[in-house]
């Protein structure tokens, strides 16, 4: 009788084990790819006042991606970001009046390790000129979060 409670009882806990699914784990940052033909804007890149662009990237994760943000503000008083690579040009200090400030989430349909990010942003013809960053935020669906930021000049069109 000891010996069926023992094979009862490995036949039991081997099927406890075998229908346990695995998970893989998520313990990398997402990555954000803004160096490849056809991303933009890249690092010291124009953008002009009243016109429109795209921003375009390429989002990756070892598991799911989640979301992601576009942050663009006014950087008239030169703070920097970690994350830019290269110093652009800069214009003199100064104080802003009105400037352009957008920041908008979006997200990234479900189940996708790999997404191509595609936004037309529009700059409004009142808004300061002069130097802007622009912060892309990453996170995949366990919350790890990647950060990219680069610097850009919004300008008058001169054509």
């Amino acid at each position: 009788m000891d010996r069926l409670k023992l094979i009862i009882s490995l036949i039991a806990f081997s099927a406890v084990l075998l229908s346990c699914s695995k998970e893989e784990r998520d313990d990398e940052l997402p990555e954000i790819i803004m160096s490849e033909a056809g991303h933009f804007p890249q690092n010291c890149d124009t953008l002009y006042i009243g016109e429109s662009f795209t921003f375009r990237a390429r989002f990756t994760d070892n598991v799911e991606l989640g979301s992601y943000s576009i942050d663009i503000h006014h950087n008239f008083d030169h703070h920097s970001h970690s994350t830019e690579m290269a110093d652009c040009p800069m214009d003199p200090k100064k104080t802003p009046v009105n400037p352009f400030l957008f920041i908008e989430q979006y997200d990234i349909p479900e189940r996708k390790r790999e997404y191509d990010a595609m936004q037309v942003i529009s700059i409004p013809a009142d808004v300061d000129y002069g130097d802007y960053h622009l912060m892309v935020r990453l996170t995949d669906k366990t919350g790890w979060q990647a950060i990219r930021g680069i610097s850009i000049k919004i300008m008058e069109n001169p054509f």
